[in-house]
């Protein structure tokens, strides 16, 4: 069993509220309110921005050359593709760039950055990686779940581009190779003694992913 899957096992409740929750269900069968997405949206976009200053911070962090430019890569990711797509994608719900850079930010947002930020600065490289792997790698496995459902990726559903972008392979490789690198850094870096303290940082940061769905399925309520 890799490191990633340990980290599951350790944290059963926390993972199943976080990639079974009812925001990414309703994604599937495309029951979601409309409202419940745009804000999720624009909360991602957010999130997005301080998700690429982890990405600086684990340059920093890093131990050797390789690590370095593994962060640097992911970096460039968000800061040239993704945050672009993102863009793209809300100016399909009404949203535009102005309405993104104004908006506030939701506390649930700032909560889950900052904790993993906090989380990099105390800690290592690992421990980084460690908080951030619930939304990279758990987004790919969320993807390929709700790709499977009926009707998920019809044209008639509203979020099937948004399932597509993260189920698709471009997506699952970036997944897969955050999963190869956190899995090559516990080689390097764990001990029985530190396996604990990652545990409780990977439980935390997968109940603050949860939090961000809850976010945006209280939006739609409202």
């Amino acid at each position: 069993m890799n490191f990633f899957e340990r980290l599951k096992k350790q944290a059963p409740a926390e993972w199943r509220a976080y990639t079974e929750h009812a925001f990414t269900d309703a994604l599937a069968d495309g029951s979601l309110p409309e409202a419940a997405f745009r804000h999720y949206l624009v909360q991602d976009y957010l999130f997005l921005i301080e998700f690429a200053r982890a990405y600086a911070l684990a340059v920093y962090k890093s131990p050797d050359l390789a690590d370095m430019r593994e962060a640097a890569a992911g970096l460039s990711a968000i800061l040239d593709v993704e945050m672009n797509l993102h863009v793209k994608l809300c100016a399909g719900w009404g949203l535009s760039p102005d309405d993104l850079e104004r908006a506030p930010p939701a506390s649930e947002m700032l909560a889950y950055t900052r904790y993993v930020l906090d989380a990099g600065m105390r800690g290592d490289l690992l421990a980084l990686k460690v908080a951030l792997a619930p939304c990279v790698i758990g987004y790919a496995e969320i993807a390929t779940r709700l790709a499977a459902k009926p009707n998920a990726m019809a044209a008639t559903n509203p979020y099937h581009i948004w399932i597509g972008e993260y189920a698709g392979a471009p997506y699952q490789e970036v997944a897969a190779r955050a999963q190869a690198h956190l899995d090559d850094l516990a080689a390097r870096y764990v001990t029985p003694a530190r396996e604990a303290e990652l545990i409780a940082i990977f439980r935390e940061a997968t109940r603050l992913e949860a939090d961000f769905w809850e976010m945006g399925w209280r939006a739609g309520q409202a």
